[in-house]
């Protein structure tokens, strides 16, 4: 039993998310490597979606890769190589997209949806009017004893 938990253990420990950059792909210096594997944490793998291209093993992920560290390599600031996918694959391509007007139904949109549905919620609830009780006619009191009787005949 003992072994068996260690074993979960030790499989827990290494079950950690693997970024999928190869080695072939990574930049010779060291800073500039740094760079793009920031970069790359912030974009999207458009296949895989909720992914960034640093942890996806997708091939348009790897060419994604390959092209933002060319793009460092070439002398680009950082603004300028997401730029660059930005400007082929759409904002999509961003993690967090920026706050703009094509994107704004997208950072508010939850929370329009939200206040509507309790403003919604509070006009309903306002306006609805609490039931009111009033005293039964005498016809009607007649009837309920006339079926109170009834059932306990039966």
């Amino acid at each position: 039993m003992r072994r068996a938990l260690l074993m979960a253990l030790a499989m827990m420990a290494f079950a950690t998310p693997v970024a999928a950059v190869n080695p072939d792909e990574q930049l010779a210096d060291p800073a500039l490597e740094a760079r793009a594997h920031a970069l790359s944490q912030d974009l999207r793998c458009v296949v895989c979606q909720n992914q960034s291209i640093d942890d996806s093993d997708a091939a348009l992920a790897r060419d994604l890769r390959i092209i933002l560290r060319e793009r460092i390599s070439a002398g680009d600031t950082d603004q300028q190589a997401v730029g660059f996918l930005v400007a082929r694959y759409g904002s999509f391509v961003q993690l967090e997209p920026p706050v703009r007007l094509d994107t704004l139904a997208l950072w508010f949109g939850p929370l329009a949806i939200l206040l509507a549905g309790g403003l919604g919620a509070a006009i309903y609830i306002r306006g609805r009017k609490p039931a009111t009780v009033t005293a039964l006619s005498a016809d009607d009191e007649a009837e309920v004893s006339r079926l109170l009787n009834t059932d306990k005949a039966n």
